[in-house]
């Protein structure tokens, strides 16, 4: 049995091994994304802080890993969509996102799917500063976006 317990343990060691610190070594190009992010549908008054309570408790845009969820005006629920590849670019990053299949609600219109932008499976995002970026070219976001702050 403990012969057994050695030979699984070595072999998982032996499959996370150099791949997963090579994994872990240089975050994704998309990381300085990661979190919540408020404005885009509306102009977000220049100079102003959010609370992060007001702020957290509609975000707009949120970033994480491997999905991107953004609200709607016509839905309660934000629509997620998973991220196929991201590459960056001078200005930022491009995202190409996998196909969704919604079905429409109540026999209406499907849900956006996209954000506006030329293709609903791509999604070009600007960075203007630390805590601001934009969506060039996405009709469904033509102001800035402002990070949320936790703090």
């Amino acid at each position: 049995m403990r012969r057994l317990t050695l030979c699984i343990l070595a072999s998982l060691l032996a499959a996370s091994g150099p791949a997963s610190v090579l994994a872990q070594g240089a975050p994704p190009p998309h990381a300085f994304l990661f979190g919540t992010w408020t404005g885009g549908i509306f102009p977000v008054p220049s100079g102003t802080v959010l609370p992060p309570q007001a702020c957290l408790s509609q975000p707009v845009v949120i970033f994480s890993r491997e999905v991107v969820m953004r609200a709607t005006l016509t839905s309660q629920f934000m629509v997620q969509r998973e991220i196929e590849t991201v590459r960056a670019s001078p200005s930022g990053v491009e995202f190409r996102l996998g196909t969704i299949d919604v079905p429409p609600l109540l026999g209406g219109a499907p849900p956006q799917r996209g954000f506006g932008c030329d293709s609903p499976d791509v999604l070009h995002v600007q960075r203007r500063g630390e805590n601001e970026i934009a969506f060039p070219g996405c009709a469904d976001f033509p102001n800035p976006l402002v990070r949320c702050q936790t703090r």
